[in-house]
């Protein structure tokens, strides 16, 4: 049973004075790095990143973040100032595109294996189904029905504190997927239930990886 946790009013950070006083100032170059287009350096890292997620919100305040992954490169830089960004297939909740629709300010962090250094872009998007957009997109044929077009706002190198302190990379920290349920059995748990026959989920289980083949793109 989860215990209820009363936070002590006394404690809770109530204004930006009040936060800032608690931490050193911020140091130059981190204000001076940040820029309001790509550089080479920015669009060599986009185009190693095969990772990125893409925050997002409504117009009532509710956040979102969501994970886009392809090759790398999925990502096209069309210039210095705008990104390319496919919508592959997915749960269609649209979360992300329904936000953008309503809210169009994003906030996207690149990922590259093996780097403990990020990329974030902040910016604006509008969803498009321009067909010449669109073809550059395609993988295996199959062209997704919009892309996200990014207005890129700031662009900066994030440090690689957090990483290292995940030790994101360390192959020593993999942890085995095995030690808690699969996919299928947990959405069960959480909807209607997980079945107990163990051949049943295992069928389960295999068509979702079936599926995962076939819609991908």
């Amino acid at each position: 049973m989860v215990q209820e946790t009363k936070l002590d009013p006394n404690f809770i950070v109530k204004d930006e004075d009040a936060l800032r006083a608690l931490f050193p100032a911020t140091h130059s170059i981190a204000i001076d790095k940040c820029l309001n287009h790509l550089d080479k350096h920015a669009i060599d890292f986009i185009a190693r990143s095969p990772f990125l997620c893409i925050g997002t919100q409504s117009t009532d305040g509710s956040a979102d973040v969501s994970p886009r992954g392809d090759p790398c490169g999925f990502v096209k830089v069309l210039n210095d100032k705008t990104l390319l960004i496919p919508d592959r297939p997915g749960n269609n909740r649209l979360d992300s595109l329904s936000n953008i629709l309503s809210h169009p300010v994003v906030g996207l962090l690149f990922i590259v294996p093996g780097f403990d250094e990020t990329i974030r872009v902040n910016g604006t998007a509008k969803i498009s189904t321009d067909p010449v957009l669109l073809d550059q997109l395609a993988v295996n044929d199959r062209t997704p029905k919009v892309a996200i077009v990014v207005t890129v706002n700031e662009v900066f190198i994030h440090c690689a504190k957090a990483f290292r302190r995940a030790k994101l990379w360390d192959p020593n920290q993999r942890q085995d997927r095995k030690s808690m349920p699969s996919l299928i059995n947990i959405v069960l748990d959480q909807t209607t239930g997980a079945p107990d026959d163990l051949e049943e989920l295992r069928k389960l289980d295999a068509s979702l990886e079936d599926e995962y083949q076939k819609t991908m793109y």
